[in-house]
Formats: structure tokens, C-alpha cells, sequence
């Protein structure tokens, strides 16, 4: 739709559930150690978007899955979503960027299954990843969800080339993305491969090889905001 010489956004207007890990977290907040506010990737696609509202639920820390770290069954991992208290009937839209924490808890993939399942194991990234996906589906089978892979990263010794105790690199979180993306019928953006944040550049984009600095942000939303207006 045109609007004077501009292109109007699909999502104006529109209601945004972010579901994510401390880089969605981070969004509006101060930076560690500083008194810098960070514009996440959720704030500089707003500029142009223009939602209606933004509901921001990350959580700094955060697996997909249960872990040992985080046992409760609605704690602090993304599947949280299942919470019967969240509401998604006015949600338009839901991004989930997830994986790298489950990369680095150590916590086991698991078994893809297949469409039909009705139980998921929460202790594995792909059973935590499904049970929230088909909550969300059953609550609301027209709202829209698009995935978002995890980025590249090198920080407390987990790097994309280092292997865990639970024998995965992070590529193989990123492939478990896009398998459920193509078991789902979801769109997924591939972050690992499209950000132009790798172990090259971290430096220039993330404050400690993981978390996004003010240029990181920039490029994930710079590439988010392209996959949100194409798909």
C-alpha cells in the first residue's frame, strides 16, 4: 500500500510478540556497564514500521529448552510461551530467536518427530521448540510466526566450530530451525548465514562475541525487517 511517496509496512498498526534470549531482551534496556540505552532490532525496525504495539518477551538467559539451569516448568526458557497466562489472541505477529543459550547449556536435540505428535520432551531443543510452536497454533491458527536462527558467536569458548557435551555445534541448533520451519510450514531466517555477523566480525558487531553492540543490531534488523516484509 502506498502512503504519499512511502511504502506502508504489512505490519503497521499491528500487534508484535517477540519471543527470544537476551539479544531480544536487551531492546530499550542499558547496556552492562555503561549508560548507553541499546536500540534493539525490535526499535530501529519500528522506525519504519510503525506497529502498534511491541510486546517484548525476551528473557536474558534464556534456552529453549529446560535445562538444569532453568528446571521449572514456565522459568526462564523461551517455551515459557506455554504459560496459559500469555494471551495470543490480539498478537498479529510472532518472531522466536532462539538457540544459542541451548547451544551453550549443553542441551541435546533430540528427535524431530513428525507432524501428529502429541507430546514433546521440553528437555530437548527440538520437543521444547514444537510444544511451544503448537500451543501458539492451537491458540491462534491464523497468527503469523516467523523463526529466526541464531547468529554466529565466540564467547565463553563456544564458537561455531566448538562441539558440546551434548555432541551438537551451534549449526546443528540452526539446521533443528530450519527443519522445524519446513515441518511447520513457518518461514525461517537464517541469521547463522545472512547477518554478515561471523567470527570475522564480531569485533565490530556484538560487545563480547555474542551480544549484539548498536552496529549488530543495526545489521539484524536491517536483514530482519527485509524477511518480515517478504514472507
Amino acid at each position: 500500500m502506498l502512503e504519499g511517496n512511502e511504502l506502508t509496512s504489512k505490519w503497521r498498526n499491528k500487534t508484535w510478540h517477540v519471543i527470544g534470549d537476551s539479544i531480544t531482551w536487551q531492546d530499550q534496556k542499558v547496556y552492562a556497564g555503561t549508560t548507553e540505552v541499546a536500540q534493539g532490532y525490535q526499535t530501529l525496525i519500528n522506525e519504519t514500521v510503525k506497529f502498534k504495539e511491541i510486546r517484548n518477551a525476551g528473557i536474558s538467559g534464556a534456552s529453549m529448552a529446560k535445562s538444569s539451569k532453568y528446571p521449572s516448568p514456565n522459568g526462564s526458557n523461551c517455551a515459557a510461551g506455554v504459560d496459559p497466562g500469555v494471551n495470543y489472541a490480539d498478537v498479529d505477529l510472532i518472531t522466536l530467536f532462539a538457540g544459542t543459550n541451548d547451544f551453550k547449556l549443553n542441551v541435546p536435540l533430540g528427535i524431530q518427530g513428525q507432524i501428529g505428535d502429541t507430546s514433546f520432551d521440553d528437555t530437548t531443543f527440538y520437543g521444547a521448540y514444537r510444544k511451544l510452536l503448537e500451543h501458539i497454533l492451537t491458540a491462534k491458527p491464523t497468527i503469523k510466526i516467523y523463526l529466526l536462527a541464531s547468529l554466529q558467536r565466540d564467547n565463553s569458548g563456544y564458537d561455531v566450530n566448538f562441539t558440546n557435551p551434548a555432541g551438537c555445534k551451534l549449526i546443528d541448533y540452526v539446521n533443528a530451525v530450519k527443519e522445524i520451519g519446513q515441518m511447520y510450514g513457518l518461514p525461517v531466517l537464517d541469521l547463522y548465514a545472512t547477518s554478515g555477523i561471523t567470527r570475522l566480525t564480531l569485533d565490530t558487531y556484538t560487545r563480547d562475541g555474542l551480544h549484539p553492540n548498536d552496529w549488530g543490531y543495526a545489521r539484524i534488523a536491517d536483514v530482519t525487517k527485509g524477511f518480515l516484509e517478504t514472507y
